[in-house]
């Protein structure tokens, strides 16, 4: 079956941000938001009884920033964060990021062109910029981790992140799953990265289904080919659920 035919009055929709439903940028901040996104996804929100979740690495301001004035359920900082239907915000306890933040400061200083994303309980270190620094920064950041209990290294794409280690976007699609309005309904989530995989194994144990977007090995049981077809894809969903 493909996203649309899942897409049904009675399933629940997870949706990763970057590189899922926005081209991924230089820096986190440099995203465009393309024309018509936020009204697609307040449509979906209608259809679907409220029953649409963003799941990002981003902190949940960001995301409201992005989708002003659409407001969703959101799960940020891979489920360190997550906003209920409801309004509420559910905080996981985060560690000490002392050690990770030192050492991660002083290898921006010696390559200004990588990146520093501080978030609450976490710490991203971006080398797009610089992607020859590859394995300097894994090897960085998980000798720091490794002083810091609590915490788990996530790669990404371009990406290295210190991140409190019960948080995962499998997680946060599980707790949603026990609250309404996403209780009791066929979860579909869509995902472009490593980061997505958790969440890909979180649905498909329940029926539902995962949509990896873009290349790269996966669990997904689906595929399509960029944030753009994305758009599209939900586009045609939404056309087939209002026939």
């Amino acid at each position: 079956m493909s996203f649309a035919d899942f897409l049904c009055p009675n399933c629940a929709l997870f949706l990763d941000f970057d590189g899922t439903l926005v081209e991924l940028a230089a820096h986190p901040e440099s995203v465009v938001m393309p024309p018509g996104l936020v009204q697609t996804l307040e449509q979906l929100k209608s259809r679907l009884g409220g029953a649409v979740a963003v799941v990002s690495g981003r902190p949940i301001a960001q995301i409201d920033r992005f989708l002003d004035p659409l407001v969703l359920c959101v799960a940020g900082v891979h489920g360190a964060e997550r906003r209920r239907a409801d309004g509420s915000v559910a905080w996981q306890a985060v560690s000490p990021l002392d050690p990770v933040e030192e050492a991660a400061a002083a290898l921006a200083r010696a390559h200004p062109a990588l990146r520093l994303e501080p978030k609450r309980g976490s710490l991203a270190l971006h080398y797009r910029q610089a992607p020859a620094l590859e394995t300097l920064c894994l090897e960085t950041l998980t000798a720091a981790i490794a002083r810091s209990p609590g915490l788990a290294l996530l790669r990404g794409k371009m990406v290295v992140e210190a991140k409190p280690a019960t948080a995962s976007k499998g997680r946060a699609i599980e707790a949603f799953l026990r609250e309404p309005p996403f209780i009791g309904r066929l979860p579909v989530f869509i995902g472009d990265d490593f980061t997505d995989e958790a969440g890909f194994k979180a649905v498909q144990e329940r029926g539902g289904l995962g949509v990896k977007v873009g290349e790269g090995p996966t669990a997904a049981r689906q595929r399509l080919a960029n944030p753009a077809s994305m758009r599209d894809e939900m586009e045609r969903a939404l056309a087939r659920v209002a026939a």
